[in-house]
C-alpha cells in the first residue's frame, strides 16, 4: 500500500506487431509481485534467459497462460491499426494511449520492454502526456525480459491475442483501445 492506504499497481508492457501494432500492458497489485515473479522464474526452462511465447511449444503456451492468469488484475491492449503510418508513430500513439489509460486506472508505475532504439522516443512520448495529464505522476522504466520475469505476462497475453481463436480465449478478458 502507498501513503494514502490504496494498493499500488504496477503494469508491465510488451508490443506486437504481427497484425497491427499492439502494447499489450497487464496490470497486477504490488502484493503480488513477489509470488508471480517466482511463478514465471519456475517456467523457465534449463537454456532459456526468460519465458518467451514464441518459442514455446503448444502444450508449454496453454500452461503457461493458465498459470500466469491468477496474477493479472486487469489487461489492455493499445491498438494502432495498419493504416499508412509508419511503425514508429504507431507505437508512439500506444504509448501515449497506454499513459492517459494507466493514469486513469490508477497505476503506479510502468515497466515497458526496453528496445534500446525506442527508449528516447518512448520516454519523450510518456513525457509529453503526463505534462497533458497531470497531476498524476506515473513512474516508468525500460527493463530487458531476462532481468524482469514479469514481462513475460505481456508478452504472453500479446502473443495469444495475435494468433486468436482459442489462444485469444485463454488470453482471458482484455480490454481494447484504439488509437
Amino acid at each position: 500500500m502507498n501513503t494514502t492506504g490504496r494498493t499500488r499497481r504496477h503494469a508491465y508492457v510488451d508490443e506486437s506487431k504481427a497484425k497491427d501494432y499492439l502494447l499489450v500492458s497487464v496490470a497486477l497489485d504490488s502484493g503480488s509481485l513477489h509470488r508471480a515473479r517466482g511463478t514465471v522464474r519456475s517456467m523457465i526452462l534449463p537454456g532459456q534467459s526468460r519465458l518467451h511465447m514464441r518459442k514455446e511449444s503448444d502444450r508449454r503456451r496453454r500452461y503457461v497462460l493458465d498459470a500466469l492468469s491468477e496474477f493479472t488484475t486487469s489487461t489492455v491492449i493499445v491498438r494502432a491499426p495498419k493504416d499508412g503510418r509508419s511503425d514508429r508513430e504507431r507505437r508512439s500513439r500506444c504509448v501515449a494511449g497506454l499513459i492517459r489509460w494507466s493514469v486513469d486506472t490508477g497505476i503506479d508505475e510502468i515497466c515497458f520492454e526496453l528496445d534500446e532504439t525506442l527508449q528516447r522516443q518512448d520516454r519523450q512520448r510518456i513525457v509529453e502526456t503526463l505534462h497533458v495529464v497531470r497531476p498524476k505522476a506515473v513512474n516508468h522504466r525500460h527493463e530487458r525480459a531476462a532481468i524482469e520475469p514479469l514481462l513475460a505476462l505481456p508478452d504472453a497475453i500479446g502473443w495469444a491475442w495475435a494468433k486468436g481463436g482459442d489462444w485469444r480465449r485463454r488470453a482471458g478478458a482484455v480490454t481494447i483501445k484504439d488509437v
